[in-house]
């Protein structure tokens, strides 16, 4: 399953330009937009950290919505294997995906932007590389409730936009109301950007292990376990 949707992926250009060259862009335009203005520095990290989960969202949300609509993933399903095994085959093809965009886009923004990252080198792929995995489980858990690449479309401004709002890019998140605070606590982007602005303000590249850092961590890998299992949980056969 992880070598088909592989080589799939290798036959549209399209997309592994969406993929690989997307994010890097994007982090471009926004030096180049906030070059006079000083805000690069300030926004860039928590940025960073939302443009590969919408990436890959869209990405594997479209993917494995052709998947279903072709009748590959019917079909596979009538093989003798568990759901949380075709899932965890995407989910390890999309994986390595998210690793080279990831580490493609770090590459851009620190070499080429001159963006500064006060804490951990490593610290900082690793919280990328999770906002991209967490966008891509998502994505697949998405695609179950989508008949069209139309609707897959529609999660954009239903469910990305809003994290956008209340992750705290735009407006810190304990100067929102306490409703709207309450409210971005139950969304993965949110501890996306704090991971990110964490790194940012740490004092010390040996700052990686402390902190609220560690938390943030293990809350988005635990985002990623849960849409797994809900995207395996989400499989069914339309046919008996």
């Amino acid at each position: 399953m992880a070598k088909r949707v592989g080589n799939q992926l290798r036959r549209d250009p399209r997309t592994l330009a969406l993929i690989f060259v997307l994010p890097a862009v994007l982090m471009s335009l926004l030096y180049w937009i906030l070059s006079n203005t000083g805000l690069f520095d300030r926004i860039a990290h928590a940025v960073l950290g939302v443009f590969p989960f919408l990436v890959m969202f869209l990405v594997a949300s479209v993917t494995t919505l052709r998947e279903r609509s072709s009748g590959t993933l019917e079909r596979a399903l009538t093989m003798p294997v568990r759901r949380i095994d075709i899932i965890g085959g995407y989910t390890l093809t999309f994986s390595l995906v998210a690793i080279a965009q990831t580490l493609i886009t770090v590459v851009v923004c620190t070499r080429l932007l001159d963006l500064d990252i006060e804490g951990s080198l490593a610290a900082f792929v690793v919280v990328a590389l999770l906002s991209a995995l967490t966008g891509t489980t998502a994505g697949l858990l998405a695609s179950a409730f989508a008949h069209t690449e139309f609707q897959v479309m529609q999660f954009v401004p239903a469910a990305i936009v809003p994290q956008f709002l209340l992750c705290g890019v735009i407006v810190p998140r304990e100067e929102m109301p306490h409703a709207l605070e309450l409210l971005s606590h139950t969304m993965p982007i949110s501890y996306v950007v704090d991971a990110m602005l964490a790194l940012s303000n740490a004092p010390t590249p040996s700052a990686f292990p402390k902190g609220d850092l560690v938390t943030d961590i293990a809350i988005l890998s635990g985002f990623c376990a849960a849409f797994v299992v809900l995207g395996a949980v989400s499989l069914r056969r339309k046919t008996p």
